[in-house]
């Protein structure tokens, strides 16, 4: 008899814990006596992610999720699909891990795809934030995605970029292109946005990988240079630390000179590159508010707070009606830059010279975004 009473209390506990976002009851995590976690999953480890993970705490904070029984914290992967992977079958274990936000590493890999539909199925939560799985082939594999839009962050970058070039008289000419992997759909979409605009008379030379690590992608600027040499009249980095790669390598060679350098993001080293004169233009985006928002959503979607998806997805049942995009800045050394505002849609773009990026950083006690 004592048996069959442990046993029916185990049962009990156990349909306790599965209560709330997570389990099959869509209740309150209140319900189920302890914290409930949001967990946002990275592609890797870089300072862009400690800028995100500042988004975190702050809504966090601003939003009292522990007073509703939540908790948020960053799990960083390691730069390859198979990493990311096995996180989200290790996710899937525990009952507690109720939001999954993820910048996905591979966006065509059917088998990180296929493990985030499996969490949708067992109640958990799932967003991307900064980089989405393939739309045409996954799109059901995640609910909701939050980010730039990197086709158009791209052509932002070769626009800039072009104005740089004109501005220099390079009115023909190749250039490479440097990303962690070029089947990640946030550097694809980058990438393909700066070969649109940048203008056909500017030749794609290369796309070179270096799978998130930081002397390849140093070593990859150099093989470069050896390549190609004088063919090449711009360099574009397109993860946050291949900016200062390309700046350290140009001013070791010191062919400065000879090329236009534009970035995505603002990791610290690539501020005080460009503060040296070695980066043309940077186009920012926001990470501090992709990771304020995804703590925002999680919370929503778990607590069923209609108004909140709503304010944020007003469209949702339009085609693009899932994907909520955080802002993008284009900066530049000095107003004496050639890339000047007008070139941008204020709407989509806040422009800004280094000095009032540097005071906006320091407004919010940050070192990169």
């Amino acid at each position: 008899m004592l048996a069959l009473v442990w046993r029916l209390s185990a049962v009990f506990a156990f349909a306790l814990l599965l209560s709330g976002c997570g389990g099959d009851s869509g209740g309150s995590a209140k319900s189920s006596g302890g914290k409930k976690r949001i967990v946002f999953m990275t592609n890797g480890n870089d300072p862009f992610w400690d800028t995100c993970n500042a988004g975190l705490k702050e809504a966090a904070k601003e939003l009292k999720i522990a007073d509703a029984g939540y908790s948020a914290e960053m799990d960083k992967a390691n730069f390859t699909a198979e990493g990311q992977i096995d996180k989200l079958r290790q996710y899937a274990t525990e009952p507690d891990i109720v939001g999954i936000a993820i910048s996905v590493f591979q966006a065509d890999n059917k088998t990180l795809a296929d493990e985030l539909r499996k969490l949708q199925a067992a109640g958990k939560k799932v967003i991307t934030v900064d980089s989405d799985v393939n739309r045409q082939r996954f799109r059901d594999a995640r609910s909701y995605y939050i980010g730039t839009d990197n086709l158009v962050g791209g052509k932002v970058l070769g626009t800039a970029a072009r104005a740089a070039l004109q501005s220099k008289g390079a009115k023909t000419g190749g250039y490479v292109q440097f990303v962690g992997a070029t089947d990640v759909d946030n550097g694809r979409g980058r990438m393909n946005g700066v070969q649109e605009l940048v203008g056909k008379e500017y030749e794609q030379l290369d796309r070179m990988p270096d799978a998130g690590k930081h002397d390849k992608a140093r070593d990859n600027v150099r093989t470069a240079l050896d390549n190609h040499g004088d063919k090449l009249v711009a360099l574009f980095g397109i993860w946050a630390y291949n900016a200062p790669a390309i700046a350290d390598v140009v001013a070791e060679r010191k062919v400065r000179d000879k090329l236009i350098v534009a970035t995505f993001d603002a990791d610290a080293d690539a501020i005080k590159a460009m503060g040296e004169g070695n980066i043309d233009v940077m186009v920012v985006q926001n990470p501090f508010d992709m990771g304020y928002q995804s703590v925002r959503l999680l919370k929503a979607l778990c607590e069923q707070e209609d108004k909140v998806v709503q304010t944020m997805f007003p469209n949702a049942k339009d085609p693009e009606g899932d994907i909520y995009t955080t802002g993008l800045r284009v900066v530049v050394p000095q107003d004496t830059s050639p890339i000047k505002s007008d070139l941008f849609d204020p709407k989509v773009v806040e422009f800004m010279t280094l000095p009032q990026f540097q005071a906006w950083l320091k407004k919010y006690d940050l070192r990169s975004s």
